[in-house]
């Protein structure tokens, strides 16, 4: 098992998360098997100090449902982080991993450090 503790400071919301997704999935270790969890850890420090380039933090806007007929809700990536900068991390590094039965296990590999 290895521990990869990252310092978010400062880095892009995209670009971390992909250095994220590809140690989830254990791309950087020698043993790699595309159908096996790595048992790498990630450790996320200083989450709530990501940046976002652009115009973004005011245009990206993540939309959920609520199972109710025109229960369709939106949030600013603004809004988002205020409420939650975990949230913001985790949607991103999501979507990164591949959409299979073992992303809910990868993802329980990400570990945010306060």
């Amino acid at each position: 098992m290895r521990e990869h503790h990252i310092n978010a400071k400062g880095k892009v919301l995209g670009r971390l998360a992909t250095e994220i997704a590809l140690i989830l999935q254990g791309k950087n270790s020698p043993d790699y098997k595309p159908n096996a969890v790595s048992d790498d850890k990630v450790y996320l420090k200083n989450y709530a100090d990501v940046i976002v380039t652009g115009r973004k933090a005011d245009q990206k806007i993540y939309y959920r449902h609520t199972g109710y007929v025109g229960g369709i809700k939106e949030a600013t990536y603004r809004e988002m982080k205020e409420k939650d900068p975990r949230k913001t991390i985790q949607r991103a590094v999501r979507k990164m991993l591949p959409r299979n039965f073992l992303t809910s296990r990868r993802m329980n590999n990400l570990i945010f450090v306060d």
